[in-house]
């Protein structure tokens, strides 16, 4: 057990899906995971491992940012010997080809953060997913037939409805990024440091490209297809 984490060692399977809302672990467990078991509570932070299809996996939140993906992350690398995790999550659109609700995956990850720095005396600033994990993931994609959207991510510190000039802090940004989410960075930069596999699959929930508006019933429909997919490719 950590600080963080009540799991016992065993109850933690070796591949994880990580949404960042402990709520949505607990509906993942629920409508997707077969005898899913609640293995941790701690903060409120759910964590429920089950199987999938004769897969066991873990669903656990990860909360909001790299600090907060970065403490759990850490600790299933680290201590529970987690061996996968893909990041299920919502994004913002950096370019006006994604539409609401299309499903990304990430293929590179941008952030200004200091993180590896602090953790790590490493200056770094991009890092990549797992290449074995993307193909899988993209593999499963076109056998389902999903529109899948591969491209850079940025992960920002700042929820972008509350940067002061938004449009300047898009343009401090690398050129090429499709889309803006707050955890992929840390997540991908532990996964590099522990020589293990993590991904990023995000819907597209905001975009200052379009006026529209989607109903509940559509973003629990897309965001099931992103769930699926994931579990699919991981199993």
């Amino acid at each position: 057990m950590t600080p963080h984490n009540e799991a016992k060692k065993g109850e933690i399977a070796k591949k994880v899906l990580m949404p960042g809302d402990p709520m949505r672990a607990k509906y993942i467990a629920e409508k997707f995971l077969k005898d899913a078991k609640l293995v941790n509570n701690v903060r409120g932070m759910y964590a429920y491992t089950g199987t999938y299809e004769g897969t066991e996996i873990t669903v656990m939140g990860s909360g909001m940012g790299i600090p907060s993906i970065g403490i759990y992350a850490y600790e299933l690398f680290k201590f529970y010997d987690v061996r996968e995790i893909i990041r299920i999550g919502s994004a913002g659109a950096n370019d006006p080809s994604l539409k609401l609700l299309d499903v990304v995956l990430t293929n590179k990850v941008y952030s200004s953060s200091n993180f590896a720095l602090d953790i790590n005396q490493d200056d770094c600033h991009f890092v990549l997913p797992s290449l074995e994990l993307n193909e899988k993931i993209i593999k499963t994609a076109k056998e389902k037939n999903i529109d899948l959207h591969v491209g850079m991510t940025n992960s920002s510190d700042v929820f972008d409805a509350y940067i002061t000039d938004l449009n300047a802090y898009l343009n401090s940004l690398p050129e090429g990024i499709l889309s803006t989410e707050m955890e992929a960075f840390a997540l991908c930069y532990l996964a590099k440091m522990f020589d293990r596999k993590a991904t990023c699959l995000m819907t597209i929930v905001d975009s200052k490209f379009t006026s529209e508006v989607v109903s509940s019933e559509q973003r629990e429909k897309s965001l099931d297809t992103m769930i699926k997919l994931a579990l699919d490719a991981i199993k």
